[in-house]
């Protein structure tokens, strides 16, 4: 085989001694290496296929990790981590043990922050510029943000406080028209406006060179010479917004033409204040399948790079299919309820939603704290909104569920895709922490259905609640409870799947699929256990604890929420509240701690909440009290 650039380039050193022509070259050696390695190992391939010249670019013109480069979200450093040195270990790829699918300054002193969820890194990179400033130190500090973390209002904060700052700061706009999903909303429409050639700061130029001929006679003059100035500019000039903002523009320019990259990246290095360079690119640039369908390979698993077709499609359904089924069911009967995304209506399962029901879908963009507030206003206006969103975004919007939902008792549904553990996106992305944020909420009610009926159910009472409800479901394949009479959903009241001698389970949603073997299992030991779904966190059924209590000398708390304030805390605080010392509580839950990246099965066993752990850690408990 043929030595590659690639595989000579571990540090942004020895990428800056090859050529502009061989940087083309690497690009396309680095399109091929992603292709080939992802479609074993998946991971989000569209959005680094479109960064790979911009990248390459960044790090000839730039000095990593003096100069600081900040990955905004940060599933599009793939190409940033080849050029610094861990190419060779991609072959571990989100996988446990291995290196992260996100920025991680454990991995690389080129890794400046890190980051996983939108909207972020102007903020993050201005905070560097004013620790430089203060320090008077000089180096370049560069965040490359996309357009659909844009659309996050984080994102406008730190443009406004950093275009006033006038601290040297580098804005890298990755115009590709799309987030997750095509891109939505005002800021969307103003960026298309100014996808055009000529390159700005060409057309600036021109203006100010013709204006300034014109002669400055008299202050009245000066003033008509300066509005005129203006208007000519608010006429040619793209980029006014951000000019507005307190930034010099610049672009947009091809995101995939190195030599332009580097020119205009050389030029705007040299600039003093903050620049906001605009970049266009496509999304999956290079793989026509993924340039095709962005939005499908934005995250895959193992694929086959000759079809594209994913290697582990089963074909069964899933939570989210079963959330998007039953409430376009429910729309069907009830013209009050609409829903919101925010900017993932695929992967929560509004697609379906969407196109039957357009007049009562909204996308608001990355935007999680408006989608929240925006839902307590139709809320209040006579409907019943559900925001599907995934745990960990949710957490992006803690004051507004409490502010501007939960005060008012708002009748409106959160259905939290991915809740517990998602694998392998690591601690940005696991669901662990909702059951404790949304606990000590006045006025939420919170459900966790432990197979695909309950989340039908479920779904359907939620709707003839009259305040606010949180109904929690992992990712992946339905589980379907083996018990043939199921109990209605009844406020405030778990059901009982079965009774035993010896002590008692409560598993919280998912994990009553490992309860459940678990109980088979010990039966053919000797070991008779009582198995509770408890369906409700909150109000947590008080009236079935005391009773279990009663019964058993031994109980166990299963949920893959972190031990802090979940649902074991909150039985052991009945427990205390009615002055009960002769039983034993044993809580299964994620420690208090952040969980890394690793397949979900690998995670669960690792933090011992597997079934073959717990099973071990029940019997032993229950021979030996």
């Amino acid at each position: 085989m043929l030595k590659q650039f690639i595989d000579s380039i571990d540090s942004p050193e020895k990428l800056k001694k090859i050529s502009i022509d061989q940087l083309n070259i690497v690009a396309r050696e680095i399109r091929h290496f992603l292709i080939n390695t992802l479609s074993r190992t998946g991971g989000h391939l569209a959005s680094n296929l479109g960064v790979v010249e911009l990248t390459l670019a960044l790090h000839y013109c730039f000095n990593s990790p003096q100069d600081k480069i900040i990955w905004d979200v940060g599933h599009q450093s793939y190409v940033h981590k080849i050029i610094t040195g861990r190419k060779d270990k991609f072959c571990t790829l989100k996988q446990m043990g291995g290196i992260s699918g996100f920025p991680k300054r454990k991995e690389s002193v080129h890794d400046i922050f890190e980051t996983g969820h939108s909207s972020t890194s102007i903020s993050a990179a201005l905070g560097m510029a004013a620790g430089r400033d203060l320090t008077k130190e000089d180096y370049s500090v560069i965040a490359v943000i996309g357009d659909g973390s844009l659309t996050g209002g984080m994102a406008f904060e730190a443009l406004n406080n950093a275009g006033r700052s006038n601290t040297n700061l580098i804005v890298v706009l990755n115009d590709n028209q799309m987030s997750i999903s095509p891109n939505v909303g005002g800021l969307s429409k103003y960026l298309n406006s100014i996808r055009t050639e000529p390159v700005y700061l060409e057309v600036k130029e021109d203006i100010d060179q013709i204006l300034k001929k014109i002669p400055g006679i008299g202050k009245s003059v000066a003033r008509t010479v300066k509005k005129t100035k203006e208007s000519i500019r608010y006429l040619l000039v793209p980029g006014t917004l951000f000019e507005e903002l307190g930034f010099t523009y610049v672009g947009p320019i091809n995101g995939h033409d190195i030599k332009s990259l580097v020119s205009v990246l050389k030029k705007v290095k040299r600039m003093k204040g903050p620049i906001l360079l605009h970049v266009k690119t496509v999304k999956g640039k290079g793989y026509p399948h993924a340039e095709k369908l962005p939005c499908q390979y934005h995250g895959i698993g193992p694929f086959d790079v000759k079809t594209g077709q994913a290697l582990s499609e089963s074909g069964e359904a899933t939570y989210s299919d079963v959330f998007g089924n039953t409430i376009v069911n429910l729309a069907n009967e009830n013209n009050k309820i609409v829903a919101i995304t925010a900017a993932m209506p695929d992967g929560t399962g509004l697609n379906n939603f969407q196109q039957k029901f357009p007049e009562r879908f909204f996308d608001v963009g990355i935007a999680e704290q408006h989608a929240v507030t925006f839902a307590a206003g139709l809320a209040s206006s006579g409907f019943h909104p559900v925001f599907a969103v995934y745990s960990s975004f949710l957490q992006r919007a803690y004051d507004q569920i409490i502010h501007d939902v939960c005060i008012q008792n708002l009748p409106m549904v959160f259905a939290i895709d991915r809740a517990g553990i998602v694998g392998q996106d690591g601690e940005t992305h696991q669901g662990i922490f909702d059951l404790s944020f949304l606990s000590h909420m006045p006025n939420m009610t919170i459900m966790a259905p432990c197979d695909q009926l309950e989340l039908e159910e479920m779904l359907k009472f939620a709707f003839t609640m009259k305040g606010p409800v949180a109904i929690r479901y992992p990712k992946g394949k339905v589980f379907n409870l083996m018990k043939s009479d199921r109990t209605p959903i009844e406020y405030k009241k778990s059901e009982v799947v079965c009774e035993g001698k010896d002590g008692a389970i409560l598993a919280v949603g998912k994990m009553m699929e490992f309860a459940q073997s678990i109980v088979e299992n010990l039966k053919q030991e000797g070991i008779e256990l009582s198995l509770i779904n408890p369906r409700f966190i909150k109000p947590i059924d008080e009236e079935m604890i005391l009773e279990v209590c009663n019964k058993h000398k031994f109980i166990f708390t299963m949920e893959d929420n972190v031990i802090t304030g979940g649902f074991g805390s909150k039985v052991l605080q009945i427990l205390a509240e009615h002055n009960i010392k002769d039983v034993s509580v044993k809580i299964f839950a994620f420690p208090d701690q952040f969980i890394e990246h690793g397949t979900s099965s690998e995670l669960y066993k690792k933090y011992h909440l597997d079934a073959e752990n717990m099973q071990k850690t029940i019997k032993k408990t229950i021979i030996e009290g």
